[in-house]
């Protein structure tokens, strides 16, 4: 019965569409082309009522919007991080065009407290989330006069670069002279890497490393490939290689005596950066790794620390000459270490490439350490 009654409604459907259709003929005969568009329609009306609708394709509009991460290192005059700030403290441009700061978190501690660093409260700020930071400590060795001396100093005060780390953070040192070694992989046990940054580096021998369960650096580089690199470029690419799997951004200290090409030109001698350096500025920048550079060269000046300088600019971190205040520029090389914020940004209109990255406090007094570049 139902079936039966199913059929007479189609049919009587029919009839209808058909009897319409006769009538547009004669309409469209009188009128012309206007009306078939009128005709057409009743068409479709005509018959969509007499048969089941079918479901119709969802049309879903998507809008890809790129951001771009920017790792900021917020110090004030003293050297101290700066925490409690938000998006709009923020200033970013993206080759010359303004961007908006949609997120600002911070990574890191506490703000060292003591009565070597005094501290002010800052109405307002934040308490931030403590989560771990992985650290990787290079030391470039050197038996020449005017570098080992310095070296030893700067290895005999290393405790003060752990001074506010968390018991999150996790910890590799490597070391270079003739090739790289391996030390020790990420470890939260601060106490060991005092044991070998004071003593170990210098004076003793590495001892083969597995690969840990958790976050490893050995995974990624091993002491086989390390005794095959002769160059310390070299083994900034293959640290900046073996970072960039895990999470987040780094920290590099590289405790040394620089690194370039020696030359001479016109009589003025100096040191250039050659394709090596090249490859390594991008894989750091690939790990989101910032190299902070602690000059051991007992000089006011030399050939080298060109090497130093330039990949703390571009990365993100800073240099620091540790001949005459050597603990001074320790400590604030551990202030850094102390945290930073991840910031969210909107990436602008412009071609693929390589894109300057600007970034600015305002409303607070402060200096910003952030990488200068990006490749996308």
């Amino acid at each position: 019965m139902g079936m039966t009654r199913r059929r007479n409604t189609w049919a009587a459907g029919m009839v209808l569409a058909l009897a319409g259709l006769a009538a547009a003929r004669r309409v469209v005969c009188r009128i012309g082309v206007a009306c078939r568009v009128a005709v057409a329609a009743s068409m479709v009306v005509l018959f969509g009522a007499t048969v089941l609708a079918a479901p119709q394709p969802q049309r879903v509009e998507r809008v890809d919007v790129v951001r771009v991460i920017v790792d900021a290192r917020v110090v004030d005059h003293t050297g101290r991080p700066i925490l409690g700030l938000a998006p709009g403290d923020f200033d970013v441009r993206i080759d010359g065009q303004q961007v908006r700061v949609e997120s600002a978190q911070w990574i890191g501690g506490e703000v060292p407290r003591s009565s070597r660093r005094p501290s002010t409260n800052v109405a307002g700020t934040l308490e931030p989330v403590v989560r771990g930071q992985l650290i990787v400590f290079v030391v470039q060795k050197s038996l020449q006069a005017d570098r080992l001396l310095g070296l030893l100093r700067v290895l005999q005060e290393s405790e003060r670069l752990l001074a506010w780390l968390t018991p999150d953070d996790r910890v590799a040192v490597l070391s270079f002279d003739s090739h790289l070694k391996i030390w020790l992989d990420f470890t939260g046990d601060l106490d060991r890497v005092r044991r070998v940054l004071a003593d170990e580096v210098m004076f003793g021998t590495p001892i083969p490393i597995e690969p840990g369960r958790g976050l490893s650096l050995v995974a990624g580089l091993s002491q086989e490939v390390g005794r095959a690199t002769y160059a310390i470029e070299d083994a900034l690419r293959l640290l900046g290689n073996a970072l960039e799997p895990l999470p987040g951004s780094k920290s590099v200290v590289l405790i040394g005596h620089g690194f370039g090409q020696f030359t001479v030109t016109l009589g003025m001698v100096g040191a250039v950066l050659d394709k090596r350096y090249a490859e390594a500025r991008a894989a750091l920048h690939a790990a989101r790794a910032a190299v902070f550079c602690l000059d051991v060269s007992d000089v006011d000046y030399h050939t080298f620390e060109h090497g130093l300088e330039t990949v703390a600019v571009e990365t993100g971190g800073f240099f620091a000459r540790t001949h005459r205040f050597a603990r001074r520029a320790i400590d604030r090389v551990a202030n850094a270490l102390v945290g930073h914020y991840v910031l969210l940004v909107e990436q602008p209109d412009v071609a693929p490439g390589s894109h300057r990255i600007e970034v600015e406090l305002v409303r607070r007094q402060g200096s910003v350490f952030a990488r200068n570049s990006y490749v996308d």
